[in-house]
C-alpha cells in the first residue's frame, strides 16, 4: 500500500512510513527523549525534501511529547514557571528558525545547510556521550564521591546576572535570561532544522542551572510540546512545508512505539542505555555526512527549474 505526500511530491509505503514513526517513537520512549534527532535525517534520507521533513517533522514531536507530558505531570515533574520561561524562549527561537529556512531555500543553501548541521550537531553529542560513559565505566566499582554541598564558585557568572526569578518547583533562585537563551537556541534548532532539542535542554538544566534531572526531563518535554505545536503551525503558514498526511502517519507510528519503548526501557541497565543512545547518535551521523561529502550519481538536476518554467 501506497501514500502520495502532496507537499513532498513523493510516493511511498505507507507501512514504511509506519515503520520509521514506530522506531522513532520507540527509541523516544526507551531513552525519554523527542525523537526528533531521528527523525529528519531518516525522512531525508527517504528522499522528502528537507524542508518538508523539517516541518513535517515537528508533528511527531509533538505527539510524543505530549504523551511524555502529561506523564511527568501525573508524577509531578514539571516546572511550569520554568517551562513557561523556556517557552517564551522557544517561540521567539522558532519564529527567527522559520524566517531562516525561508532565507536559506530562497538561496538554494537550504537542504546541505541541514545535513551539515545534522553531522555537526550529532557528531559532537555522541562524542561528549561516549566520553562521559567511558568515565563512568572506569569509576565503576570506586567509592562515590561524597554528595555534599556544591562549590559556591561553580557557575558563579550565572548568580551575577539580573532579572532573577524563583522556579519554588525546581528549588531554584537564578536569572531567567539563561533559561529563556536555552529556549530561544533549542526553538530555533526545531524550527531551522528540525532538531528535537532533548539532547541539549535537558544537559543543559541538570548541569548549567543545576535543576534535579527528573525536572529537567519533564520540563523540557512540557517545553517542547508548545514549542513544536508552533513551529508545525508557523512552517504551514510562512512556507508551507507541513505535509499533512506524511505527520498523520507518523504521529500513529510514533504513539504506538513510544509505547513499546516506554514498556522496554525498565528491562535495561542505564548505563547500557546511555551507550546505545550514544552509538545510535553517531550512526545517524556517518549516515548523514556520507550522503553529504559522496559525490552523487548525478551531480546537477534540473528539474526544479523545468517545473518552474512550465
Amino acid at each position: 500500500m501506497t501514500l502520495y505526500l502532496p507537499i513532498a511530491d513523493v510516493t511511498l509505503s505507507l507501512w514504511l512510513l509506519l515503520g520509521i514513526g514506530t522506531a522513532v517513537g520507540f527509541v523516544s520512549g526507551l531513552f525519554g527523549i523527542g525523537g526528533g534527532f531521528l527523525m529528519t535525517p531518516l525522512l531525508i534520507l527517504l528522499g522528502i525534501p528537507p524542508a518538508v521533513a523539517v516541518g513535517t517533522g515537528a508533528l511527531p514531536i509533538l505527539a510524543s511529547s505530549l504523551s511524555g507530558t502529561m506523564a511527568q505531570y501525573r508524577r509531578g515533574n514539571v516546572d511550569t514557571t520554568l517551562g513557561a520561561v523556556l517557552i517564551a524562549g522557544g517561540l521567539a527561537g522558532a519564529a527567527i528558525g522559520v524566517e531562516t529556512v525561508a532565507g536559506l531555500r530562497h538561496l538554494g543553501q537550504f537542504d546541505v545547510t541541514v545535513s551539515l548541521a545534522y553531522v555537526i550537531l550529532l557528531s559532537l553529542i555522541a562524542a561528549l556521550m561516549l566520553v562521559e560513559n567511558l568515565a563512568l565505566l572506569r569509576r565503576r566499582g570506586a567509592h562515590p564521591e561524597p554528595s555534599g554541598p556544591r562549590r559556591k564558585s561553580e557557575h558563579v557568572w550565572l548568580h551575577r546576572l539580573p532579572l532573577k526569578m524563583r522556579f519554588r518547583a525546581s528549588k531554584l533562585y537564578v536569572s531567567a535570561l539563561p533559561v529563556a537563551v536555552i529556549g530561544a537556541f533549542v526553538g530555533f534548532l526545531m524550527a531551522a532544522i528540525g532538531f528535537g532539542g532533548g539532547l541539549i535542554v535537558v544537559p543543559a538544566l541538570i548541569y548549567l542551572l543545576r535543576v534535579p534531572a527528573s525536572f529537567a526531563i519533564g520540563t523540557s518535554l512540557f517545553q517542547a510540546t508548545f514549542v513544536s505545536a508552533a513551529t508545525a503551525i508557523l512552517h504551514a503558514y510562512s512556507n508551507h512545508t507541513l505535509d499533512a498526511p506524511l505527520g498523520v502517519v507518523l504521529v500513529c507510528g510514533v504513539v504506538l512505539g513510544a509505547q513499546l519503548g516506554a514498556s522496554a526501557g525498565p528491562q535495561l541497565k542505564g548505563w547500557h542505555l546511555r551507550v546505545s543512545l550514544a552509538v545510535l547518535v553517531m550512526m545517524v551521523a556517518l549516515r548523514v555526512g556520507y550522503d553529504l561529502f559522496i559525490e552523487p550519481s548525478e551531480p546537477y538536476t534540473v528539474q526544479t527549474l523545468i517545473r518552474g518554467l512550465q
